[in-house]
Order: C-alpha cells, then structure tokens, then sequence
C-alpha cells in the first residue's frame, strides 16, 4: 500500500522477488485529550506526546532555505522539528524530523494557518508538497491563498532519521525471482528472502524498530502542529496517509480544525495489515481488467486486441517469455509487475504502460528495458526506493501482530491466486518479512470519533486498487459527522489531485470554510485518459 507516487515512477522491488504494492500541521498547547489518554494504554505515550508538543511549540522552526541537495527551490523554505524517538521517555533519545513549507499566496487576512500533508507510504515523503504552489498546480490555487503547504518527511523516511534494511544497490539489483511459485522449493526460497530482510532490518536500523508505528508518526505530527505555532491542525492524507489522519483524529480530535482523506484504508483493527493485503490483492485484479478494457477500446492506437482476453494474453506471453529468458538480461516477471502494476494504481500511467507494451509487441525490447529495469547507476533514487521499502515494512509489520504460521499465510494466497493472478503472490512476499518480525508486534488503534473532532472530508474512488471502497465507508461509520463524496466508475488512487470539478470544488469549500454537503454525494468520473 505504498505512497501516492510521481507519475511514471518505475516502482521499487522489494527483496523477496516482491515490489512494493502499494501495497498503498504560535498557538496555546492544550494538553492532551481524553481520547488520547483512555482506553489505548497509551497514557505515557499521550504525556510524552504533551511535553514533546510543549517544547516544539516553544522552540518553534528555523526556516532557512532548503539544502541544494533536495532539489527545493525558493521560496520554498526548510526546518527541523525534534520528536522523542520513544513518547514513553520523552527526555530520552530524541531524532531530528525534516520539514517544508510555502507561506499562503493571498493576503494575510486570508490566510487561515498551515495544511500539512502526507502522500502514504507508509514511507512516502510529503517534501514535494509545496511544489504544487511553485509549480502553480491550478487545481490546488485556491486552497493555496488561504494556506501554507507543509511536508515533512515521517520518521525513518528520507531526510528524518532514515532506516534501512539491505544494501540499496543489492535491494534493486535484478532479475529477481518470479513471484509466483512453481514448486515448495520456491516458496522456501522467498520465504529465506523474506526472514534475511526482517533480519537485515533489525541489523540495520534495530533502535527505530520497535518506535516505527503510524501511532508515534501521529504524535509526530501534533509536535509538527506545534512547532509550527498552529492551535489546531489542517491535514490532507492521501492512501496510507489516510490511515495517519485517522489515528491522528483519534488521538487527538481537538487538535484537528479541518481534515481531507482521500483514497481510504480501512483502519478497522482486523484490517490491520494482514487482511489490508489480501484485499487490496482482490481490488488490483479489478482495476487490471479495467485498464486492459480500456487498451482493447483502444487498439488503433495500441494494437494489443481487441478484447480484454486478447490483451491478457499477449501479457501472459510477455511474463512467459520474461520468465524463460529475462528482457536484455534484466526484466523478469517481477520486474514487469513492478512496472505494469502502475496502471492499475494511477490512470496516469494508462497510456505510457500501454504505449511501452505496444512497443514491445511490434519489436522494440528497450523501451521496456529503459521503463522496466533498476539504473544501477542512480544510487540516489536506489537509496530512496529502499528506505520507501525499508518503512513501509517497518511501520506495517511493528503497527500490528501478523499471522506467524506459513501455512495461513500459503493457504490464504494459493485461494486468492486462483482468482486474482496479477498481485497476489508479490503482494505477499513483499509483506512476509512481518512473519518473523524481530520487534514486539502492537496492537492498532481504535479508530473512532473523540470530543471536538469536527466533520472529516473523505474522498474515495468506487475502483480504486490500493484502497478499496469499503475502507472509506468503514471510516466514514467511525468518524460521526464525517462526508463521503464518492468518485463512481473510476479508480486511480488519489483522487483530490485530478481535474474533476465535482471534487475539486466541494474540496475548495470544504477547506476554505469548514462546510460539508448536507448528505454524501457521489461525482461522475473524472475524463479517462486519451491515448
């Protein structure tokens, strides 16, 4: 369930032949609330959160402009904000968090406080958010007159005490093994790859461990709200962001002034990331038909058929001859899923999949290459792709307890494999590392409506692939006065980003006054992508 990514971003390979699904902010500082303090058995937790967000508030942000390196730009400018590594000894080890802003366009009567975002992940970093105002994104022009636009990088992430699990250059190499397995001597070979990485993680970054859970990156961000002199906090989280926002709401409700989710994971404690996984492998088979649908309605342009089982099977073709003999040495089976996966995440990368697959067929084998294969020679980007990894299976695997016995774990992909080919086993080696998870295993957070909370804003695609529906509506039954505005017959993940007026005005609103719809509305789909 990793981060909402660029468009065309070739996505990263996890270590066991898997790759990443994503699998998908100077007021009072009031002490913190009852639901904050009750019924988590998190009370030192939420004192710790108190006096961490206490200090931040007094220390406030030395915003200078952002180091060369980071590739921000002025007037753009970049922060640090200290967090306790462990909230239950908040005068112990303490790590440095990585923040951006751009102050608000309009005049200061009109500004009403910082937005602060996250892009998912978990390990997805939110630095590039301001951009959206330096890039002068037409679709985020109003909120920005009221708002400055804060990122930050979570903890572990980026530039924010980052963690790691493999060597980055090891982590892309390929190919790697075909996911899907053709005997037990597979299964135990990616099961070695899996246990070797949960290992490697704690080797490398043993000390985060146990402190990588989406309830301390939420007390992270009410020392954020803090340090950036902002009372209450406005917050928009996009995919596993959502879920951030949600366990934020839920610690602290009377510190959130307005809050978009967009894209929805269903914090129910049972979906917590186990059954979160299988889903989404259900979902992502979807959204695959729909995208090759949409390349079969297409095939002047693409020449793959022109039917749905004409395109599937020029794709099986292409994964069988990956398989037996590697594309330029390079692209197997994984590292085709890893790209092709994209379409059905973004309908960003509708046409340039189509289009490199296109090429192929008619006989040109580098475009694939170029979109499909790790560039050994970009250690930077191989650096991020791991630490994204690194994160994503820190925070999934500490936030909750995972089933320990392989045979649940074979059983339940072997049914789901039948059905839903495209993701499955990926999906599951790339999460088996939190089978053998070194660090104690924690229990999720209740998710659910505390005093002060106001109306929460949830966006959500009926199609989406790494965030199924029910999530949206799940949070929407916990959060009470909260809106849905459902996005019907699509399902790119991340909605509030696209040009659909149906969205981006009740988005505008909703942000600019506080108002919500009288009841839940459901929007035409924003324009499918032209080849």
């Amino acid at each position: 369930m990793r981060e909402n990514r660029p468009k065309n971003r070739v996505l990263a390979l996890g270590s066991a032949g898997a790759l990443v699904t994503a699998t998908l902010i100077a007021g009072a500082v009031s002490a913190p609330t009852a639901a904050a303090t009750s019924g988590h058995g998190q009370d030192r937790e939420a004192q710790g959160a108190a006096i961490a967000a206490e200090r931040a508030a007094k220390a406030g942000i030395d915003w200078r402009d952002c180091p060369a390196d980071w590739g921000l730009v002025k007037p753009i400018q970049c922060g640090w904000v200290t967090v306790p590594l462990d909230y239950a000894k908040p005068n112990g080890k303490q790590i440095k968090l990585a923040v951006d802003r751009i102050g608000n366009t309009g005049t200061p009567q009109e500004r009403q406080g910082a937005l602060v975002y996250n892009p998912g992940g978990p390990g997805g970093s939110g630095l590039r958010f301001p951009t959206r105002v330096t890039n002068k994104n037409a679709v985020w022009a109003k909120a920005a007159k009221a708002y400055d636009f804060v990122g930050f990088d979570p903890r572990g992430v980026g530039h924010s005490a980052p963690i790691s699990c493999i060597d980055p250059q090891e982590f892309v190499k390929a190919p790697k093994a075909d996911p899907v397995p053709d005997s037990e001597a597979d299964k135990l070979a990616q099961r070695k790859l899996a246990r070797e990485y949960a290992d490697g993680c704690y080797e490398r970054s043993g000390t985060m461990l146990p402190h990588m859970t989406t309830p301390n990156t939420a007390r992270d961000l009410d020392v954020i709200r803090a340090a950036l002199g902002e009372r209450k906090i406005n917050y928009l989280g996009v995919s596993y962001g959502t879920y951030l926002g949600a366990v934020y709401g839920t610690l602290f409700p009377g510190h959130v002034r307005r809050m978009v989710v967009d894209s929805v994971v269903d914090p129910a404690r049972d979906n917590i990331w186990y059954q979160a996984n299988l889903n989404q492998d259900i979902a992502f088979e979807g959204r695959w038909r729909d995208w090759q649908d949409w390349v079969a309605a297409n095939d002047a342009a693409f020449h793959l058929g022109t039917t749905r089982a004409a395109v599937q099977a020029k794709w099986l073709q292409l994964r069988a001859t990956a398989k037996k003999n590697p594309i330029g040495g390079v692209v197997g089976p994984a590292e085709l899923l890893s790209f092709f996966q994209s379409a059905p995440y973004y309908d960003s990368s509708w046409v340039p999949v189509a289009t490199v697959f296109s090429k192929y067929v008619a006989g040109d084998t580098q475009a694939l290459v170029d979109a499909a294969a790790p560039d050994l020679s970009d250690t930077a980007g191989n650096i991020a792709s791991e630490n994204g990894n690194a994160v994503y299976t820190a925070v999934e695997c500490t936030d909750a307890k995972w089933p320990t016995s392989w045979q649940r774990w074979d059983r339940d992909n072997t049914r789901l494999h039948r059905d839903y080919p495209f993701l499955t086993w990926s999906n599951a080696w790339m999460n088996l590392p939190c089978a053998t998870w070194p660090v104690k295993q924690q229990t999720p957070v209740d998710v659910r409506t505390g005093k002060g909370l106001p109306p929460v804003l949830i966006v959500q695609s009926t199609r989406d692939a790494a965030t199924p529906y029910p999530g949206a509506v799940e949070l929407h039954k916990r959060f009470k006065g909260s809106r849905l505005i459902t996005e019907r017959d699509a399902g790119s993940h991340g909605v509030t980003g696209l040009v659909n007026p149906c969205v981006n005005d009740r988005v505008d609103s909703y942000l600019l006054t506080g108002k919500v719809d009288a009841a839940d509305v459901t929007c035409a789909p924003h324009a499918t992508p032209k080849p």
